[in-house]
C-alpha cells in the first residue's frame, strides 16, 4: 500500500524511510479496522484515506513555523490527524494530541504504541477548560487544527495554548479568505495576527493553510467557559 502514497509524497517533495512508510500503513489499517465500531473518520476507501488524512495532514511541514517548532498541539484531532502523520515524520518533535472523546484517544494510545510511535501524548478534554490550565496555557510553539469550526471560534479555542512568538496554522478549505476576514477580529483580540494563507496546489489536496502568529499574550478573559465561543464567537 505505501507505494501509492510514495507517489503522493513524492509530488509533495516529502521523503520516508520504509520504516515510516510502514507505520503509516499500520495506522491506517489500525483506524479503518477500530472505525468499524468507533467513529473515526468517514472515509474508508486506502487510497482517499492517504490522500485525505496522511497527504494533506502532512502539507503543513512545508511550513517554516512548523520546521521551527518543537512542541505542538494538535487540537480536536478527531482520529489522530494531523498529529499522528506528524509524529510519523518527524520523530524528534513532541506531539500533544487533544480531543473531547476518550474512546477515540485510547484508540490512538494503543495503536502508537503498537506502531512504536514514542513522541505522541493524548490529552482527554475541551479547548475551554484545557485552555486555561497553566501546564497548557502558552506552552506550545505551535498548535495545528483541522476541526470543523468557524475560524473566529477555532481561535479562541487555539490561540490560548500558544506562546508569544509562536503559530497557530488553522487547516481550512480551498476558498477561506471569506471566513479569514471575518475572523479578523478575533485573531486580533486574541492575541494573533493573520500572517498569509498558504494555497494547497499539489496531489489533489483541497486544504488551505492560514498561519497566525501569536504577538501578545491572550486576555485571561479566554477562551470563555464551555460552549460560549462557539454559540457567540468574538465579531
Amino acid at each position: 500500500m505505501s507505494s501509492f502514497l510514495e507517489g503522493i509524497f513524492g509530488e509533495l517533495d516529502i521523503r520516508c524511510s520504509e520504516r515510516q512508510y510502514a507505520a503509516f500503513d499500520g495506522y491506517m489499517e489500525g483506524v479503518l479496522e477500530f472505525n468499524k465500531s468507533v467513529n473515526l473518520t468517514a472515509i474508508k476507501d486506502p487510497e482517499e484515506f492517504q490522500i485525505k488524512h496522511f497527504a494533506d495532514s502532512v502539507l503543513v511541514t512545508r511550513c517554516s513555523e512548523y520546521q521551527s517548532a518543537d512542541r505542538i498541539l494538535d487540537l480536536g484531532t478527531g482520529g489522530g490527524f494531523p498529529g499522528v502523520p506528524l509524529a510519523i515524520l518527524d520523530p524528534e518533535k513532541e506531539f500533544v494530541l487533544v480531543d473531547s472523546l476518550l474512546k477515540r484517544l485510547k484508540i490512538i494510545d494503543e495503536l502508537t504504541g503498537e506502531l512504536g510511535i514514542s513522541n505522541v501524548k493524548t490529552i482527554h478534554g475541551r479547548a475551554e477548560d484545557l485552555g486555561r490550565n497553566e501546564e497548557l496555557r502558552e506552552t506550545f510553539d505551535l498548535c495545528v487544527s483541522r476541526a470543523v469550526a468557524d475560524l473566529s471560534v477555532l481561535a479562541e479555542y487555539a490561540l490560548p495554548f500558544v506562546k508569544v512568538g509562536g503559530y497557530f496554522i488553522a487547516y481550512k478549505g480551498s476558498d477561506c479568505d471569506a471566513e479569514v476576514r471575518n475572523a479578523g477580529k478575533a485573531i486580533r483580540v486574541l492575541g494573533g495576527e493573520t500572517v498569509r494563507i498558504d494555497k494547497a496546489d499539489k496531489a489533489g489536496l483541497e486544504h488551505n493553510l492560514v498561519i497566525i502568529k501569536k504577538i501578545k499574550e491572550t486576555s485571561g478573559k479566554y477562551p470563555r467557559t464551555a460552549g460560549k465561543p462557539g454559540k457567540s464567537p468574538i465579531r
